[in-house]
């Protein structure tokens, strides 16, 4: 199982604030990898930067193998990386299908067979393939923003508090459904204020706070530290 994504020491500021510091990390093929912590603490600006949308001042990222520190973020979907940002940003006035289509623009082929994969795993976008993704709940453009996702077949998905603003049932429908994605082959990385689900379903996991990694180890031992308890979990 070799690694598919290697962050070293990456530092990212917004004008004078330094967001982000000295922040390495690691994916390996098949894992789910979660990054935890507050609000602010920078979650979803490394996966902005890890996605080319934001610049590290040093270090590297690898992805496949390649350097992709200086690559354009639109490059890097049809090379294997897709993210769902936080928010889910469809396209609210297309249908389901136009949506899904959207998320195939780098491919050439297998766009068929992938479409009915989304629609095996998404039963419910099914349904609502002729519907304005507008009309749709917050749960079902939570689906809408992942199906799209895996329609570029990634190697490595990345996922932006994918359960921000939906209700406990939903929430729990939303990490079904990562479990499924990984079951399924998909490696994922999961940025996730709900540190308590994220831990169960995380073969690994970082701990960020004020923008920097305060602690690493398998979901399994960070669930049952009890630094994670007191700061994250309610113990």
């Amino acid at each position: 199982m070799g690694k598919i994504l290697e962050v070293n020491d990456i530092n990212v500021y917004y004008n004078q604030i330094h967001a982000i510091r000295d922040v390495s990390l690691e994916v390996n093929e098949g894992e789910i990898v979660a990054l935890i912590g507050a609000n602010g603490a920078g979650k979803s600006t490394t996966l902005r930067t890890i996605s080319g949308l934001l610049r590290s001042k040093t270090g590297s990222i690898i992805f496949d193998g390649e350097d992709i520190s200086k690559v354009d973020a639109y490059k890097l979907v049809s090379r294997g990386l897709s993210q769902v940002p936080e928010g889910r940003r469809i396209f609210l006035q297309m249908t389901v299908q136009e949506n899904l289509d959207m998320g195939a623009f780098t491919r050439k082929d297998g766009i068929k067979e992938s479409m009915r994969a989304v629609f095996e795993q998404f039963p419910r976008l099914k349904e609502r393939r002729n519907q304005v993704a507008g009309t749709l709940s917050g749960g079902e453009q939570q689906m809408l923003a992942m199906g799209r996702a895996i329609m570029s077949r990634p190697k490595l998905l990345m996922l932006d508090e994918p359960s921000m603003g939906l209700s406990p049932i939903l929430v729990q429908q939303v990490f079904d459904i990562i479990k499924l994605l990984h079951e399924s082959g998909t490696t994922i990385l999961l940025v996730e204020q709900n540190a308590e689900m994220a831990l169960e379903i995380a073969d690994r996991a970082y701990v960020l706070e004020s923008g920097s990694i305060k602690l690493s180890g398998t979901g399994a031992e960070l669930a049952a530290s009890e630094e994670i308890k007191k700061a994250y979990l309610g113990g």
